[in-house]
């Protein structure tokens, strides 16, 4: 992402966004005005105009950052061994909706709009690296190949997200049980083939 004032402190950009980031998703995308976000944050909105350079590029740059961090979150819980996979496919779902639900609704609110389209393109092919990376980490400890962990993250990603927008039960249990079903083959196939071994 292109930082608009490379003379800017980090740290105290970080801070700005996600006290911005946290008033974009209590009030919305049209709600929200620059005074509204600099009173939040204790400074001028000439403050904000130097460290992002307008509303849009706040915008954009406060949803890629927390939005990540949601990420590193929700890895932060991830099972660590295959026999908590199901501990993790229980307490997600749940979890997910009552600590970022308002930030995956805002999320959406950004990246549906056409003036911030493509720089959701943007973010989710970061997240296809940042998956990857989940997947290579969690691979010794599941026993799993690094692409079947990565696909799995997306289903279970997917129904965590629409669980959190909708709170749709019916969705989330159906996704839920592909999963478990998809973690049996796996494990049929995985004990196939070394008998096939032996």
């Amino acid at each position: 992402m292109k930082i608009i004032n490379p003379n800017r402190n980090e740290e105290r950009a970080k801070e700005l966004l996600e006290i911005c980031f946290n008033v974009f998703c209590e009030n919305g995308l049209e709600n929200t005005g620059m005074q509204k976000l600099a009173d939040a944050c204790k400074v001028t909105k000439a403050g904000l105009i130097y460290y992002f350079g307008s509303k849009d590029n706040l915008v954009v740059e406060a949803t890629a950052y927390c939005m990540a961090k949601v990420e590193d979150d929700f890895m932060a819980n991830a099972p660590t061994s295959f026999e908590d996979i199901e501990r993790f496919l229980r307490e997600m779902p749940y979890l997910t909706a009552k600590l970022h639900g308002a930030k995956y609704r805002f999320m959406y609110q950004v990246y549906a709009s056409p003036q911030y389209r493509e720089h959701g393109k943007e973010f989710f092919k970061g997240v296809n690296v940042r998956y990857r990376k989940y997947a290579e980490m969690l691979s010794g400890k599941l026993q799993m190949p690094a692409e079947y962990i990565q696909g799995m993250t997306y289903m279970f990603v997917r129904a965590c997200v629409h669980y959190t927008l909708f709170e749709d039960e019916e969705y989330l249990n159906l996704q839920l049980n592909a999963i478990r079903a998809s973690l049996r083959a796996f494990i049929a196939e995985a004990i196939r083939q070394k008998g096939d071994i032996t």
